[in-house]
């Protein structure tokens, strides 16, 4: 299903597989997601939103692939990864509000792609996350459903075929 596991240049940043069943790479991670993820939460108006309360240990025992975006010594961006002979799962992606507007997001999607051998990529979010929605847009992903959530949160998933 992977073609590589390498790190790979993007522009002289890099992208790398993260061994998040190391507590220290675990913790920046979260660290991530949680700026990037306060910052949904405001673009959804959530008061309740369920990333924002995923304890280190989901990291740590996750058993999807992190990839991080090394911008320097700073871990810019994190997409987290659950792929399968039949679909390639977006589970997270996510960038440190310090880094957004440059490209990040876009060079892991780039990744994604170039890196999972798969004829099917799936990615949900939030209907009110502009950004993301676009984003997924921009990379010819298309609406296939939306639903409310328990926590009162209307998501969209999207999915993009390979032929």
């Amino acid at each position: 299903m992977v073609k590589f596991l390498t790190s790979v240049n993007y522009s002289n940043k890099m992208i790398e597989r993260l061994e998040n069943n190391n507590i220290e790479v675990s913790q920046k991670i979260r660290s991530v997601f949680q700026a990037s993820y306060k910052i949904e939460a405001e673009l959804l108006n959530a008061i309740d939103f369920p990333p924002l309360k995923r304890p280190l240990e989901d990291y740590i025992d996750s058993e999807t692939e992190f990839f991080g975006y090394k911008k320097g010594k700073e871990l810019a961006g994190v997409v987290e990864i659950k792929s399968n002979d039949e679909f390639t799962h977006i589970c997270s992606l996510v960038v440190a509000p310090d880094f957004f507007k440059q490209g990040i997001a876009s060079a892991l999607i780039k990744f994604v792609f170039n890196t999972f051998d798969s004829q099917l990529f799936v990615v949900e979010t939030g209907l009110e996350n502009g950004p993301a929605t676009a984003l997924y847009k921009k990379f010819n992903f298309k609406e296939v459903k939306q639903w409310n959530t328990d926590h009162g949160v209307r998501k969209i998933k999207f999915e993009r075929r390979i032929k």
